[in-house]
C-alpha cells in the first residue's frame, strides 16, 4: 500500500488557499501585487519542506500562535476561558512573550518554511507590538483571528500598509445568535468594522464556530452572501469543541460533520469570489488529525508548544529549544505515534476528548527530563 503524502497533501492545500485568495482579491491592485509575491515566497516555503522531507524531517507549514490571554468579551463557551489561557488582567508570575521573542519565533519560521501562522489569543489586538513584529515578515501570512472589537484608526493604518495580515472576525451567525453567545451590541459593532475595512480596501475574512445549532444559518447562501455584500472574502469554518459534558449536545457528530461538508460544497460552487475552509476538515483525507507537528502546532502565550489550542499541554518552551526542536517534542512525538491522533471523537478536535491520556503522555519521563511549560 502506498504510504500517505503528508507533505505534498499540506503543500497542496497551502498553494490552493493561495489561489483562492488571489481570486477572490482580483479587484484589489495593492493586494493583487503582494499575493504576485507571496507566491513566489511560498514556493520557496515549499522547496525548503521538501528538502527537510527528503532529509526525513517533516516540518508543517501552519502554526498557530496565541499571542495574548487578555480579551475584552466574555463569550459563552470560549474554549480559552474554559480551560484558563484566557483572563482577565496580566498575571505578573508568568510573563508572556515581548514582541521581540515573538519576532525571533516569526524568523525560525520563516527559515524553516512555514508560511502560515495564524494568530490568535485572548484577542490579538491588544498586541499591536506583536502584530508590528509581525507585518515585518512578508514571506509569512498572518491571518489574525479577532472579534472585530478594536480595530481603530491605528491598527486600521498598521492592516492597510502591511497586507501580511489579514484580519479574520468572528460572527456566530445573525444578530441575535451572535450577540447571544458574545453580548449585546457585539453584531453591530462587527458590521461598523466590516464597512471599515472594506471602505479602506483591507481584505478581511470571517471565522465562524459551528454547532448543532447555527450550522444551517451560517452555511446558509443567504449568510454567505450578506458577508460578501460587507466586503468579506473568505470564511472559516470552526467545529465546536465543547467546554464540558453539558455542551456536547452543540457539538458535531459525523451525520452533522457530513451534513457541513456538503452545505459547504455546495457553496464553493456558487460563491467562487470567496475562499471558504473548514477547521480541522475532512481529517479522514489527511490521514487523523494535523496537530502535535502533523499539520501545525499550538504555541501560547508564555511559548509554549502544545499540540492544538483545544489540548493546552506542553513539554518543551520555544524561547529555549527554539521551533525546531519543539517539533520533536516527547509530547508531539507520543501523540503520532501512539495513535491519538487517529481515533474516533465528536467535535472539533480529537485530543479534547483525550485529556487524561494526554496528561499521562506528558508526565512520562524522558532522557532530557522535560518540564511542564505554561
Amino acid at each position: 500500500m502506498k504510504s500517505f503524502d503528508l507533505e505534498g497533501y499540506l503543500s497542496s492545500g497551502v498553494e490552493q488557499v493561495i489561489a483562492g485568495i488571489m481570486k477572490a482579491t482580483a479587484k484589489n491592485p495593492k493586494e493583487s501585487l503582494f499575493l504576485m509575491q507571496y507566491l513566489l515566497d511560498s514556493r520557496k516555503a515549499r522547496r525548503i519542506r521538501k528538502a527537510c522531507a527528503d532529509a526525513g524531517e517533516h516540518i508543517p507549514p501552519f502554526l498557530i500562535a496565541s499571542i495574548t490571554t487578555q480579551c475584552n468579551l466574555h463569550c459563552q463557551g470560549c474554549y480559552a476561558r474554559a480551560n484558563h489561557s484566557c483572563q482577565d488582567g496580566i498575571d505578573g508570575k508568568h510573563p508572556m512573550l515581548t514582541g521581540e521573542a515573538w519576532g525571533r519565533i516569526f524568523d525560525q519560521a520563516a527559515e524553516l518554511g512555514i508560511g502560515f501562522i495564524l494568530l490568535a489569543g485572548g484577542e490579538p489586538f491588544l498586541r499591536t507590538d506583536v502584530l508590528k513584529q509581525a507585518a515585518l515578515h512578508k514571506n509569512i501570512l498572518f491571518p489574525v483571528f479577532t472579534n472585530g472589537t478594536m480595530l481603530t484608526d491605528a491598527t486600521l493604518d498598521l492592516l492597510g500598509r502591511s497586507r501580511n495580515l489579514i484580519p479574520v472576525l468572528s460572527i456566530e451567525g445573525n444578530e441575535q445568535t451572535t450577540d447571544l453567545r458574545r453580548g449585546n451590541g457585539i453584531y453591530q459593532t462587527l458590521v461598523r468594522s466590516m464597512q471599515r475595512l472594506n471602505k479602506k480596501g483591507i481584505v478581511f475574512a470571517a471565522s465562524v464556530t459551528v454547532t448543532k445549532e447555527n450550522l444551517a444559518e451560517t452555511l446558509s447562501e443567504d449568510f454567505v452572501t450578506a458577508l460578501a455584500e460587507q466586503g468579506c472574502k473568505g470564511i472559516v469554518y470552526v467545529e465546536y469543541v465543547p467546554v464540558d459534558a453539558a455542551a456536547k449536545a452543540q457539538a458535531l457528530d459525523d451525520t452533522a460533520r457530513a451534513d457541513m461538508m456538503n452545505r459547504l460544497n455546495a457553496l464553493r460552487e456558487c460563491r467562487e469570489d470567496m475562499v471558504l475552509l473548514a477547521f480541522p476538515g475532512d481529517e479522514r483525507s489527511s490521514g487523523g488529525c494535523l496537530a502535535a507537528g502533523r499539520g501545525f502546532f499550538h504555541i501560547n502565550a508564555f511559548g509554549g508548544a502544545e499540540p492544538c489550542p483545544f489540548s493546552p499541554y506542553s513539554d518543551v518552551n520555544v524561547t529555549e529549544v527554539g521551533l525546531r526542536k519543539a517539533l520533536q517534542s516527547p509530547l508531539f512525538v507520543r501523540l503520532r505515534e501512539n495513535g491519538n491522533l487517529e481515533a474516533e471523537h465528536i467535535g472539533g478536535c480529537v485530543l479534547f476528548e483525550q485529556e487524561q491520556e494526554v496528561r499521562k503522555l506528558l508526565e512520562e519521563p524522558d532522557d532530557d527530563q522535560r518540564t511542564h511549560c505554561r
